[in-house]
């Protein structure tokens, strides 16, 4: 019998690989928040618009009020939702998850745990994912990182899932290339390393990440932000670990490593104009994920008596532009520049 799918969180990244693995011909539906975008998606299809194809793909779509209404359990959720959704999220489709079910949070940030402080580790499987894609109108995503430059690692968190890497696994390699790793929580937090150097970084500059990664004293301060970050995360015990498709050797050289995971990006999974989640989170009026990014960072080392200033100073400025007293541009260099130099 064919195992029943639920992409939970059907925004850019959860649209394009919801159509993904429905082109596949597996049975998923598409549960989102945004009435409008549900609506596009049942009446024309998601419309995937790449960078030399286009794409449009019939999908089973739901709002998040039509979940009461599921009369089957799910044998696999992606959950596809910003990090700070995780734990309600997780709440509204536990009552429809499989008693031997999985869930998968196929998102940035730290999430795993909260996963499976809800759902129980013997339900959860970590997943890492690099893809750039972007929506602002309903059921019309442009994807910068076509399945042939998407990335994903699957990892258990638990003995009793050791061997179902797989059943997850199978679906993401329906939107890029998937590795299957036996340190996720590593894996996530490398991510989370170049996600802490690129997202709130080019994000308070207004910049696409190309552009503030060529420019040198953007570039300096965000290679200053990952370094913080990988500090961090060996301090509390994370072992450095290949990311993106890189090899054991390519993280050797770790005093370079957080340069090589920039560049790694820039080249393999970004274009030109390929802007972070965090900057269109802000130019749509939303909260960003930036106090799970460094926001985190920050938190976790000042339990450790670590300095992060540039994090600190990220994260404060993030803050800022949220509350609408500071706008995202290439001028904000200045003012963190001064900010780290006050906490350092």
């Amino acid at each position: 019998m064919a195992k029943k799918i639920a992409v939970l969180g059907a925004g850019a990244n959860g649209a394009s690989i919801g159509a993904d693995i429905t082109r596949a011909g597996h049975d998923v539906v598409l549960i989102d928040q945004w009435p409008e975008h549900v609506a596009v998606m049942r009446s024309a299809g998601i419309t995937i618009n790449m960078p030399h194809e286009r794409q449009v793909t019939k999908v089973r779509a739901y709002n998040l009020c039509d979940v009461c209404t599921f009369t089957e359990p799910f044998d696999i959720v992606l959950l596809l939702m910003k990090a700070y959704d995780t734990r309600w999220a997780c709440e509204l489709i536990k009552p429809y998850l499989k008693p031997d079910g999985l869930i998968a949070g196929v998102q940035n940030g730290m999430t795993t745990d909260v996963i499976a402080d809800v759902v129980g580790p013997e339900r959860t499987m970590g997943c890492v994912i690099e893809v750039s894609s972007t929506m602002f109108d309903p059921g019309v995503v442009r994807r910068d990182s076509p399945p042939n430059r998407s990335w994903f690692a699957v990892g258990s968190i638990h003995p009793s899932t050791k061997g179902r890497e797989h059943e997850v696994g199978d679906l993401l390699k329906c939107a890029g290339t998937v590795e299957y790793v036996d340190d996720i929580q590593a894996s996530k937090w490398m991510k989370l390393v170049s996600n802490c150097t690129t997202l709130v970084t080019t994000a308070v500059f207004g910049e696409s990440i190309y552009d503030a990664s060529v420019t040198p004293a953007m570039r300096e301060i965000m290679l200053r932000s990952g370094q913080e970050a990988l500090d961090t995360g060996k301090a509390i015990g994370h072992p450095v670990v290949p990311i993106f498709g890189m090899k054991a050797e390519d993280v050797r050289a770790s005093n370079r490593l957080v340069e090589t995971l920039l560049d790694t990006l820039v080249e393999g999974f970004t274009l030109a104009n390929t802007t972070t989640t965090v900057l269109q989170d802000w130019q749509k009026g939303r909260r960003s994920e930036a106090d799970g990014l460094n926001g985190h960072v920050a938190a976790k080392a000042k339990e450790l008596g670590i300095a992060t200033p540039v994090n600190a100073a990220f994260f404060e400025l993030a803050r800022r532009v949220e509350q609408g007293t500071l706008k995202p541009g290439p001028e904000n260099i200045a003012l963190l520049q001064d900010m780290i130099g006050a906490r350092a």
